[in-house]
């Protein structure tokens, strides 16, 4: 029993530390809220918005490094159209233009992928490529900022990029290791095999 208290209790104190890592940027702080604002169904800020603060953090980096988008996930099944998605770039872009957005409705992305339907965004994110990429943040209606991690938050604070094996593509895996140049950025990664 002790085991297992101690393990919330690491996972409490880690999710602690990226809020208020994400609290603290105020490029982070920005998206959250304009977000926030769009009142979208299951909406999170993910992927690289939260995974690449936390692996500067844990470089030590008193910088952000910049991003190359912003990946804003939400669960809509009533409109899965691109169009939907423009459109809420678009808001986005007249509201903070300086931020490099994209808007993705899950509930349309398992088509892309050749899975079955998802039935939330916390579902989608759970087969993106890496176990590290698999983390969204938003803001709540309270002004609190929540984590949402299917796969947890263990590999990323050990600063690897870990193979996820319910997408299970190592062609895929690598050659996002590759092109995104993340052990150039962040040297202290290692990387995982696929098992």
């Amino acid at each position: 029993m002790r085991s297992h208290s101690c393990g919330e209790a690491r996972v409490k104190e880690r999710e602690q530390q990226i809020i208020t890592w994400l609290s603290e940027e105020p490029l982070h702080v920005r998206a959250l809220m304009e977000v926030q604002k769009l009142g979208l169904n299951d909406g999170w800020l993910a992927a690289g918005f939260v995974r690449n603060l936390v692996w500067d953090r844990l470089h030590g980096y008193p910088r952000v490094t910049p991003l190359n988008d912003i990946d804003v996930v939400y669960f809509n099944p009533e409109d899965r159209s691109v169009e939907a998605d423009e459109r809420l770039e678009q808001r986005l872009r007249a509201a903070a233009p300086e931020l490099p957005w994209s808007v993705k409705n899950q509930a349309r992305m398992h088509e892309r992928h050749g899975h079955a339907p998802y039935a939330s965004s916390a579902q989608a994110i759970s087969y993106w490529v890496e176990v590290e990429t698999a983390i969204g943040a938003r803001m709540n209606a309270d002004g609190q900022v929540e984590l949402n991690a299917p796969l947890g938050l263990e590999s990323l604070f050990h600063l690897t990029i870990t193979p996820n094996p319910r997408h299970a593509i190592p062609a895929v895996f690598a050659e996002r290791v590759s092109t995104k140049g993340w052990l150039r950025l962040w040297p202290k990664l290692e990387v995982q095999e696929m098992r």
